[in-house]
């Protein structure tokens, strides 16, 4: 999957006012503040683009199509690839602050704060304070938006991996179960975001289930879920997504661990095409194939080729710095 940290941070300023519509010269005035904070971020004055892009926030609330939001999240984006976790959350903040003054504190563009102020703690280690906001926003989302919502399950399945990474194997397992259950009745079974939550939760297996008798017991969960993540992906994505790569390198692993050394080698030799085409030949995610093939070469008994693979992969990690 797709690295969506920053497109979650984009998803925290989608700020949906429910007002009437913006006078034109308001909607001009805070494209001015919009043009004038991004020229501030050229010149790294961080906190006058910050000024101008709140003063276009308030000024184009409720516009369709302003560029104020994607702004703001842009600029929390440089903050946290700066280090600067402190400064993002502060940006955050003041979102919430004035989502909440003008359109009160149960509006859905409040609880798409909170996510993302959750995913902002989360990746820094801060379980405790992220479970409690994504928890708020998904009290928010199921009030104000029914329980059944497409939000609803993509709020679920935050949480889900959140619990994961905590050891809170059963209540993750619950959410996306729950997760899987809305997508698959409100966007249907071939849905792109049941992709997701179907190697989310092939994923929580193989954490969840470490025991030889219980591993057994992962291979029979985790199979049909990841096989049919990859089908969705190939109909919606086409056979050469990055996407679909993902897919098939999770079941390439999975093939590996139960002894399908044939299919497993024609998956990973599918994922690298796929990972070297559309990423470029030294990207980290061609390393990651690389290693989990030379795996596979290493059970199958072809040590050659598997030190061949190993060594690319450790070149390509070096030159990354990773």
């Amino acid at each position: 999957m797709r690295d969506k940290r920053f497109t979650v941070i984009l998803g925290a300023c989608v700020l949906s006012f429910m007002v009437s519509e913006v006078p034109a010269q308001n909607v001009l005035l805070s494209e001015w503040h919009v043009d004038s904070g991004k020229r501030a971020v050229k010149e790294r004055h961080f906190d006058e683009a910050e000024q101008h892009y709140f003063a276009a926030l308030k000024e184009a609330a409720g516009a369709p199509g302003t560029r104020v939001t994607e702004s703001i999240a842009s600029l929390a984006e440089l903050y946290l690839t700066e280090g600067k976790p402190e400064a993002a959350e502060r940006l955050f903040r003041r979102a919430l602050v004035l989502q909440e003054r003008m359109l009160g504190r149960e509006h859905p563009a409040v609880a798409e704060t909170l996510k993302s102020w959750a995913a902002l703690h989360a990746d820094h280690g801060q379980g405790e304070s992220a479970e409690r906001l994504y928890t708020q926003a998904l009290a928010i989302q199921e009030k104000t938006l029914g329980p059944e919502h497409p939000d609803v399950a993509t709020s679920l399945n935050s949480l889900a991996i959140l619990y994961k990474g905590r050891g809170k194997y059963d209540l993750a397992e619950r959410l996306c179960a729950r997760a899987l259950a809305i997508q698959e009745k409100v966007l249907g079974p071939e849905h792109l975001d049941m992709a997701d939550t179907l190697n989310n939760l092939a994923a929580l297996y193989k954490t969840q289930k470490r025991n030889l008798y219980f591993v057994l017991g992962w291979y029979h969960e985790a199979e049909p879920l990841h096989e049919r993540a990859l089908a969705i992906r190939e109909k919606r994505l086409g056979p050469e997504h990055p996407d679909v790569a993902t897919s098939l390198n999770n079941l390439a692993i999975l093939y590996n661990h139960q002894g399908k050394h044939a299919e497993a080698e024609s998956l990973f030799k599918r994922a690298l095409a796929i990972r070297e085409k559309s990423l470029g030949p030294e990207h980290p995610k061609v390393a990651a194939t690389l290693e989990n093939y030379a795996a596979l070469l290493w059970a199958m008994e072809r040590p050659e080729e598997a030190e061949q693979f190993a060594a690319r992969a450790k070149a390509i990690r070096s030159k990354q710095g990773s």
